[in-house]
Protein backbone atom coordinates (compact mmCIF):
# COMPACT_ATOMS: atom_id res chain seq x y z
CA UNK A 1 0.00 0.00 0.00
CA UNK A 2 2.82 2.35 1.12
CA UNK A 3 4.59 1.58 -2.31
CA UNK A 4 1.48 2.55 -4.68
CA UNK A 5 1.28 6.15 -2.71
CA UNK A 6 4.67 6.42 -3.31
CA UNK A 7 3.77 5.77 -6.74
CA UNK A 8 0.93 8.17 -7.16
CA UNK A 9 3.02 10.74 -5.18
CA UNK A 10 5.91 10.57 -8.05
CA UNK A 11 3.62 10.46 -10.55
CA UNK A 12 1.47 13.49 -9.17
CA UNK A 13 4.91 15.66 -9.03
CA UNK A 14 5.94 14.83 -12.42
CA UNK A 15 2.82 15.37 -14.03
CA UNK A 16 2.72 19.08 -12.31
CA UNK A 17 6.10 19.92 -13.30
CA UNK A 18 5.33 18.98 -16.92
CA UNK A 19 1.81 21.23 -16.53
CA UNK A 20 3.77 24.30 -15.44
CA UNK A 21 6.54 23.76 -17.79
CA UNK A 22 3.93 23.98 -21.03
CA UNK A 23 1.95 26.69 -19.14
CA UNK A 24 4.48 29.11 -19.20
CA UNK A 25 6.08 27.59 -22.68
CA UNK A 26 3.02 27.76 -24.71
CA UNK A 27 1.27 31.27 -22.95
CA UNK A 28 3.36 33.18 -20.45
CA UNK A 29 0.84 35.92 -20.11
CA UNK A 30 -1.62 32.94 -18.80
CA UNK A 31 0.84 31.38 -16.24
CA UNK A 32 1.78 35.19 -15.84
CA UNK A 33 -1.92 35.94 -14.57
CA UNK A 34 -1.87 32.71 -12.29
CA UNK A 35 1.40 34.29 -10.38
CA UNK A 36 0.11 37.47 -9.87
CA UNK A 37 -3.23 36.69 -8.85
CA UNK A 38 -1.65 35.59 -5.46
CA UNK A 39 0.07 38.90 -5.02
CA UNK A 40 -3.22 40.89 -5.33
CA UNK A 41 -4.18 43.36 -2.91
CA UNK A 42 -6.92 41.28 -0.66
CA UNK A 43 -8.97 42.47 1.88
CA UNK A 44 -8.35 39.51 4.01
CA UNK A 45 -5.70 38.79 6.10
CA UNK A 46 -3.99 35.74 7.48
CA UNK A 47 -2.99 35.85 11.28
CA UNK A 48 -0.63 33.49 12.78
CA UNK A 49 0.87 32.92 16.23
CA UNK A 50 -2.14 33.79 17.85
CA UNK A 51 -2.58 33.20 21.47
CA UNK A 52 -4.75 30.03 22.32
CA UNK A 53 -7.09 32.46 24.46
CA UNK A 54 -7.67 34.77 22.23
CA UNK A 55 -11.21 34.46 20.59
CA UNK A 56 -13.28 36.27 17.69
CA UNK A 57 -13.73 39.11 19.27
CA UNK A 58 -10.77 39.53 21.10
CA UNK A 59 -8.89 39.25 17.42
CA UNK A 60 -11.99 41.86 15.80
CA UNK A 61 -11.01 44.60 18.55
CA UNK A 62 -7.42 44.64 18.06
CA UNK A 63 -7.43 44.64 13.97
CA UNK A 64 -10.60 47.36 13.74
CA UNK A 65 -8.42 50.45 14.74
CA UNK A 66 -7.28 50.43 11.45
CA UNK A 67 -10.35 49.86 9.57
CA UNK A 68 -13.79 48.40 9.10
CA UNK A 69 -13.73 44.41 10.24
CA UNK A 70 -16.18 42.49 8.19
CA UNK A 71 -15.33 38.82 10.13
CA UNK A 72 -12.76 38.30 12.28
CA UNK A 73 -12.31 34.50 13.04
CA UNK A 74 -9.70 32.25 14.78
CA UNK A 75 -10.22 28.94 13.29
CA UNK A 76 -10.59 25.97 16.22
CA UNK A 77 -9.91 22.21 15.80
CA UNK A 78 -13.16 20.18 15.16
CA UNK A 79 -12.73 17.64 17.30
CA UNK A 80 -11.35 19.98 20.66
CA UNK A 81 -12.76 23.07 19.42
CA UNK A 82 -9.34 25.10 20.61
CA UNK A 83 -8.16 27.12 18.36
CA UNK A 84 -5.24 26.48 16.34
CA UNK A 85 -3.47 29.33 16.83
CA UNK A 86 -4.37 31.35 13.81
CA UNK A 87 -7.16 32.88 12.02
CA UNK A 88 -8.44 35.80 9.30
CA UNK A 89 -9.27 39.01 9.80
CA UNK A 90 -11.48 40.45 6.75
CA UNK A 91 -11.99 44.24 6.17
CA UNK A 92 -14.48 45.70 3.94
CA UNK A 93 -11.58 47.26 1.15
CA UNK A 94 -8.24 45.86 0.42
CA UNK A 95 -6.90 49.46 1.44
CA UNK A 96 -7.91 49.18 5.44
CA UNK A 97 -6.02 45.66 4.78
CA UNK A 98 -2.79 47.25 3.57
CA UNK A 99 -2.83 49.79 6.63
CA UNK A 100 -3.43 46.65 8.95
CA UNK A 101 -0.57 44.83 7.50
CA UNK A 102 1.73 47.61 7.52
CA UNK A 103 0.75 48.42 11.23
CA UNK A 104 0.66 44.90 12.76
CA UNK A 105 3.37 42.93 10.99
CA UNK A 106 5.70 41.08 13.29
CA UNK A 107 4.22 42.73 16.17
CA UNK A 108 3.32 41.34 19.03
CA UNK A 109 -0.08 41.87 20.06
Amino acid sequence: MAFLSKIGNMLRQTLTTQINAQLSASSPSLFQVFRCMSNAPSSKLFVGGISYQTDDQGLREAFSKYGEVIEARIIVDRETGRSRGFGFVTYTSSEDASSALQALDGQVI
